[in-house]
């Protein structure tokens, strides 16, 4: 998760002024977990959902609302600046949206500059998706002139001198050489051109996603920057703009808005317009356990940063501000009610019922497998249900199919909801290609699939999977093992020649199985996994696996 660091005299200089012992203990009650500190600086860890915390501007104007230092929506002027952003037609198949902000008369030094380089690639992973969906760009704006252009360009078209660059490169050579064009070029594969970002005289300041340019880089000495943020998602590309700009605006940035003139339409950014919801008494008090009027209600919101007029005895109108993207439902606004009162205020309670547990059947099926693979000597694993497509997919020479996705991730290897168990078996192995072999180990453990019949547009599916590794692992030791396990569980097993694209071609089966007499059924695919997928994860002995699926 996003780790930012700061030194205690930056929240000093934004307002606040607490000992470290008091902010240490202050700061897991907002949200956030302390990673380390020392005498002058803080490493603190926010959760995905909070991306405006993870600057410390973003800190400090939360901090000042739970400590009663400020309370209330922030509000942050916004001056036209009549420059206007032509955005050409042909972009629209590649990255259609974009947006733009100035903010003048902002004071940099070494370590403020740090900070927002840091701040940009933290957006960019917890918004952007490593740039696939929100890509940022800050310049210099005292080297270029408005109006600008977004434009789509060939790749032997324009040249620019890129950052960290001791030549001019044209986009093609940019991506074939420039580290960053290396990093990123997958991002633009699917088109003959790539997004381009030009002033009134055509000085390049960006080729996103990819880099910026070298002439607009910042310095210590820079008073006054642009703000472009392109992407394929135009309420997060809104989103992150709004965001960069409120944290500006916490240190008396001026920010100035731009007209964008899209081919079919035309939009101004930044727009700080804030939204409502409503927020009841009632849902509060029960949710949290306290018993809260409107008005008690309502200072927990100021202290939250929001606005809140009182509409009723049971009803209020709450004001979010722009760069709260967290807040999607009243539960969100629940939440902020009890983080503002104080979780650790909060008295537990033991529920007023009495009851008798017992075993949930879904746990039943999970023991009897365990128990006869133990019994087989296999030992049990537990991997992460959140995975990444190049482990789930490419490394396995499996297609990629349509699947729940993490729509802020926390890390590059947490993007998807898995769809098997067998990559997570994969790379424990290669975790533990140190240990004595042989290894065989198991995992039993939930998937989820899209299902546009279902209720939720998912269908969450039970799996049980194994693997085997050593010098001499074949296909009759799994195919003996997969008996073993449905014979001990009352199944029948018939088999089947099958292709699979992570197994050896002619030594991976099917299996269809049920039990005898009844309609129940167990169905899944065993074999030897190819050398290329071996290879993939680093291991250097035959491994042999299966999958199957039980409920």
């Amino acid at each position: 998760m996003p780790v930012i660091t700061f030194e205690y005299d930056d929240l000093k200089e934004l307002g606040i002024d607490i000992d470290q012992k008091t902010l240490i203990d202050i700061l897991p009650m907002t949200g956030s977990d302390i990673e380390d500190f020392d005498d002058k600086t803080i490493k603190v860890e926010f959760f995905p959902n909070r991306p405006d915390q993870l600057s410390v501007e973003g800190v400090a104007r939360n901090l000042k609302g739970f400590l009663d230092i400020e309370t209330g929506m922030p509000e942050y002027k916004v001056k036209d600046s009549g420059l206007k952003v032509f955005v050409d037609e042909e972009i629209e198949n590649i990255r259609p949206y974009i947006s733009f902000a100035l903010i003048k008369n902002i004071k940099f030094n070494e370590k403020k500059l740090k900070q927002v380089m840091e701040f940009q690639e933290d957006l960019h992973w917890v918004i952007g998706r490593d740039r696939k969906k929100v890509a940022i760009g800050i310049h210099n704006l005292d080297v270029i002139e408005g109006s600008f252009y977004y434009k789509a360009m060939k790749g032997d078209e324009i040249k620019f001198k890129p950052l960290d660059a001791n030549e001019e490169m044209d986009l093609n050579e940019i991506l074939e050489n420039h580290p960053k064009g290396k990093d990123y070029a997958h991002l633009l594969l699917n088109s003959d051109k790539c997004p381009v970002i030009l002033d009134k005289n055509d000085n390049v300041l960006s080729m996103p996603p990819i880099i910026n340019g070298e002439l607009t880089k910042l310095t210590e000495n820079t008073k006054n920057i642009l703000v472009d943020v392109t992407g394929t998602d135009e309420k997060y590309v809104n989103y992150a703009l709004n965001i960069i700009c409120a944290s500006f605006g916490e240190v008396g940035g001026e920010i100035e808005s731009l007209e964008i003139v899209y081919p079919n339409k035309t939009t101004v950014t930044p727009n700080f317009t804030p939204k409502t919801k409503k927020l009841h008494v009632d849902a509060t008090c029960k949710n949290t356990g306290l018993q809260l009027t409107a008005e008690e209600i309502k200072k927990l919101i100021l202290k939250a940063r929001m606005n809140a007029e009182i509409l009723s005895d049971n009803e209020l109108k709450v004001t979010i501000p722009a760069y709260r993207i967290d807040i999607l439902h009243e539960y969100d606004l629940i939440e902020n009610v009890a983080v503002e009162y104080g979780f650790k205020n909060i008295n537990p309670e033991l529920p007023q019922i009495m009851t008798v547990a017992k075993t949930d059947n879904w746990n039943t099926v999970d023991n009897l497998i365990r128990d006869v693979l133990v019994g087989l000597s296999f030992q049990e694993i537990m991997s992460l249900m959140l995975t990444n497509e190049e482990k789930h997919y490419n490394a396995l020479n499996l297609p990629e199919e349509e699947r729940v996705q993490v729509e802020q991730p926390i890390s590059q290897d947490r993007t998807m909801i898995r769809q098997s168990l067998i990559n997570g078996l994969l790379e424990f192995l290669e975790d533990n290609k140190h240990e004595e072999l042989p290894q065989k180990i198991f995992e039993i453990g939930d998937v989820l699939y899209i299902s546009e019949h279902a209720e939720t547009k998912i269908k969450k599916k039970k799996k049980v999977a194994g693997a085997i590794i050593h010098s001499t692992a074949n296909f009759t030791e799994i195919k003996s093992t997969v008996a073993a396990l449905l014979n001990n569980l009352g199944y029948s097993m018939e088999i089947s020649p099958i292709d699979h694209p992570s197994f050896i071609k002619g030594r991976c089966a099917k299996v269809d199985s049920q039990l005898n007499d009844e309609t129940n059924k167990i169905s899944g695919f065993f074999g030897e996994i190819s050398p290329e997928v071996i290879t993939n994860f680093n291991l250097e002995y035959p491994v042999i696996m299966f999958e199957l699926e039980v409920l």
